[in-house]
């Protein structure tokens, strides 16, 4: 395996993360457990986990995710081997099971912080991520940025940081990081940070043959700014496996269970697909191993985040690290995205 450092820390991190947000959903505790168990022995190190999981979220399975690692941690005594990543849960429609008025306020932090630890049987955190912005703007599947101009929220950059600072000093957490952030909210979090220990120094966002849109305004920040990016969703909910071509959707998969999971369904993004399988064939690879290497080869990737509802599918996932793309294949992918730019999120509505 081969790691990185989180930015700006002597902390390393595996290039591949083990996203777990099936767990408790679409995976059951003993295939967590199972997950968890091949990957840590695989090298990987690194565990990225939210208080909302598993998804789509729910009221009656809300911090499921969390408990499945925490009963884990207990039986493995695995701890001190694992660098443990969570998240707040921003406000929303579908986070309103997880606190009354949710936001960023002191109160709610200091009440996720506790109640992720207690599940997570644990007394730290290493990376600890907003999930998103409490500002409205574009996340999760929404491409452009429309002002509105009801949004009744109100600046408070250094408050957030402030409670944040509170529970490093208490030893409850060691570093911050950002999730679904645009170039502007990350600029503005680093202006407000008054030292290292509360720079956000992750940015956790969508990345994939079919969304580049990060290189646009962000990667350059990652760059100047010593920011890493933990990458996301690689595999497009897994339209770039390929499981998807030709109008199939198998059973069980997540686009069969979860039909408002489709921001990578659109026909542009399976007319690239097509396009990068054939040039995986070409290659002598999979859709699967091509489409993860080209993640984790981006310099600004600190670590690439994987997830599998399968060991066999976790398996392929975690050797695509010992892949390295020719010149060749990177310029055909640069060629094929300028033919097809960036084909996702696409918008059904």
């Amino acid at each position: 395996m081969h790691y990185n450092q989180l930015p700006g820390t002597d902390i390393k991190v595996s290039k591949i993360c083990l996203g777990t947000m099936t767990f408790g959903k679409q995976n059951t505790e003993a295939d967590g457990h199972e997950q968890m168990d091949y990957a840590l022995n695989q090298g990987i190190n690194f565990f990225d986990t939210a208080e909302l999981y598993p998804v789509p979220a729910s009221g009656s399975t809300q911090g499921e995710t969390e408990r499945i690692i925490g009963t884990w941690f207990k039986k493995s005594g695995h701890r001190d081997k694992v660098i443990l990543a969570t998240k707040v849960a921003g406000p929303g429609d579908y986070t309103k099971h997880i606190r009354e008025n949710l936001s960023f306020k002191k109160a709610h932090i200091n009440e996720a912080i506790n109640k992720s630890l207690k599940r997570l049987k644990t007394d730290y955190i290493d990376l600890y991520q907003l999930h998103w912005p409490e500002r409205i703007t574009n996340t999760f599947g929404k491409r452009n940025f429309k002002f509105n101009p009801d949004d009744s929220w109100t600046e408070n950059f250094e408050a957030v940081l402030d409670a944040l600072e509170e529970n490093i000093k208490a030893g409850k957490i060691r570093r911050l990081g950002l999730s679904n952030e645009n170039p502007w909210g990350i600029m503005r979090f680093l202006q407000a940070s008054k030292s290292s220990a509360t720079k956000m120094i992750t940015v956790q966002n969508p990345y994939s043959l079919l969304n580049r849109l990060f290189e646009i305004g962000s990667a350059e920040i990652c760059h100047r700014e010593n920011i890493g990016l933990l990458a996301y969703s690689p595999l497009a909910f897994g339209v770039l496996s390929g499981k998807y071509r030709n109008g199939k959707i198998p059973p069980k998969s997540r686009l069969a269970l979860f039909e408002r999971l489709a921001r990578y369904s659109g026909k542009k993004s399976f007319e690239a697909t097509d396009r990068y399988a054939d040039l995986a064939d070409k290659a002598g690879l999979t859709l699967t191993e091509l489409s993860l290497a080209f993640a984790n080869d981006r310099s600004f990737v600190t670590s690439n985040i994987i997830g599998a509802t399968t060991l066999s599918q976790l398996e392929e996932n975690i050797a695509t690290y010992q892949i390295k793309l020719s010149p060749e294949v990177l310029k055909a992918i640069d060629s094929i995205n300028e033919e097809i730019p960036n084909p996702a999120p696409y918008n059904k509505n």
